[in-house]
């Protein structure tokens, strides 16, 4: 029997996004499941390498109820930042290269070293150097922001830009911080760290683990998002868009018109 098309996939989504042009869902036409999603994945990834960006991380994905409800699947995921997706803080974002954006707040974590999977979180402040506010940029490839869980793997989780607020040492908690994500100066969603798999610590171990299975390990240096703490909401031209997360500070962009 012959498998999905892993690179005619990647094609497929690598220049949906390159066009800013939505196309159907593929994985039920395609037979695929979330082991070849995960290939899919890493070869839209390599394209982009191959072009030129490098890697410098990894996000997780659905680690809320509130976004798997959203999006309507139920499975935490993970995907690959590139340096190309980073915006500064503050900075502008073209809102045209997109599909249809969305913006939610996180937890952003810089690795000092490798975590191994599994290890006690009580051990977790020696392998993270520090911690940030940050904020994920999302933009499905697929029609009406519609995805089965293999389609949304093979999209590379929905990845599109991200924002990184100023770091700082990791506090002594991270599991309650309440959370609010600002749109022109008015909170559009309220949350807490907890939302993120109870803690966000406990993200980055699963994170270790999933894509461990598929052969990827964290290297030092890389950042690592934690998942969102509230439902995306629209990125609108024009907006000023904010992320505050309680002992870390906050992380913003703007969106041009």
């Amino acid at each position: 029997m012959i498998g999905p098309d892993i690179a005619g996939i990647a094609e497929k989504l690598g220049a949906a996004a390159a066009t800013a042009t939505a196309i159907p869902q593929l994985a039920a036409e395609t037979g695929l499941d979330v082991d070849a999603a995960y290939a899919v994945q890493a070869a839209l990834v390599q394209r982009r390498v191959d072009a030129g960006e490098r890697l410098v991380g990894l996000k997780m994905g659905l680690t809320s109820r509130a976004k798997m409800a959203q999006v309507g699947v139920d499975e935490v995921i993970w995907g690959r930042l590139t340096d190309s997706m980073r915006i500064p803080d503050g900075g502008a974002v073209e809102v045209y290269a997109f599909i249809h954006p969305r913006v939610e707040p996180e937890v952003a974590f810089l690795l000092d070293r490798l975590p191994e999977p599994g290890e006690p979180v009580g051990d977790f402040a020696t392998a993270v150097r520090a911690v940030a506010p940050a904020i994920e940029l999302i933009d499905s490839r697929y029609a009406d922001f519609r995805f089965s869980l293999p389609d949304v793997v093979a999209d590379n989780t929905s990845a599109a830009a991200f924002v990184i607020g100023p770091w700082s040492p990791v506090p002594s908690g991270l599991d309650n911080l309440g959370v609010l994500l600002e749109v022109d100066g008015r909170v559009a969603q309220v949350g807490s760290t907890a939302a993120i798999l109870g803690d966000p610590r406990r993200a980055l171990d699963e994170g270790i683990r999933l894509a461990g299975r598929h052969g990827v390990r964290l290297e030092s240096g890389w950042v690592f998002l934690a998942g969102a703490a509230t439902a995306a909401v629209p990125l609108r031209p024009g907006a000023h868009v904010r992320a505050v997360v309680e002992k870390l500070g906050t992380a913003s962009l703007r969106a041009s018109s």
